[in-house]
């Protein structure tokens, strides 16, 4: 990369910068969370290279820079492990997975209250801005569910989800273009705590409903070809029927 960023390396390489490769990240670390759902290690390997590059090439500007180096990337991590894992590397006892994430959160608002100058430390502080909404709507759940903000059960996220869905409904009568919105919002949130409290990951089970939309659709698709008919010469009701036949065949 430092040749690649030289005076007589690529052209393209040294005009990035960190907000230009920005995009690129982003695409790299979906690329290998599509290498997971599909269980292809081959894939998995060569798009953690990818992302490694990404990794290295954001350095590498910061290292010109004189801000810091890949090795301090590295030193940094190895010593946040060692300081969050005191159940490990020290006297501390955490006997179960749940005990380690409380321990890790705790030591964590600690690190980030003595980097503050003033007020105290959040529940919600580290929460990426650009964070997609749906995984950060349930970070920030969970993050006040630590602080005890939370149902007790799954019972009282059905109770709100009612309340919200009633509220949805009044917004949808009124035709209010922003008031539908916020409750829409207000709707999915409350979703997505429940996904939280029923121990599920919601990115996940929205992707896996993605997947059998997907796979539902085509055999619609598929169906309406063979017939030599398009979706608009079918009509509603012929597909439906398509689709209701390809979940039948799913069972």
């Amino acid at each position: 990369m430092a040749r690649l960023r030289g005076p007589t390396g690529c052209p393209w390489d040294r005009e990035q910068t960190w907000a230009s490769l920005r995009r690129y990240l982003i695409e790299e670390t979906y690329e290998v969370a599509d290498a997971i759902d599909r269980q292809e290690p081959a894939a998995l390997r060569e798009e953690l290279g990818d992302l490694l590059l990404q990794i290295v090439f954001l350095s590498r500007i910061a290292e010109e820079e004189g801000r810091f180096t890949i090795a301090d990337v590295a030193h940094g991590i190895s010593d946040k492990l060692v300081r969050r894992h005191p159940h490990v590397f020290g006297s501390a006892k955490a006997e179960t997975a749940d005990a380690v994430v409380r321990n890790w959160e705790a030591i964590k608002r600690q690190e980030k209250g003595d980097e503050m100058e003033q007020g105290p430390p959040s529940h919600l502080d580290g929460v990426p801005a650009a964070m997609p909404p749906l995984a950060k709507a349930a970070l920030l759940g969970q993050r006040a569910a630590q602080s005890g903000f939370d149902w007790p059960s799954t019972g009282g996220v059905l109770d709100k989800l009612d309340e919200e869905l009633a509220e949805l409904r009044e917004a949808v009568r009124s035709s209010e273009h922003s008031a539908v919105e916020e409750e829409l919002g207000d709707f999915l949130f409350s979703l997505v705590n429940l996904a939280r409290k029923s121990g599920i990951d919601p990115d996940a089970a929205l992707e896996s409903t993605n997947r059998k939309f997907r796979r539902r659709f085509a055999h619609v698709e598929r169906e309406l070809a063979r017939q030599g008919i398009t979706p608009d010469q079918a009509g509603l009701a012929a597909m439906q029927r398509l689709w209701e036949e390809a979940k039948l065949s799913e069972r």
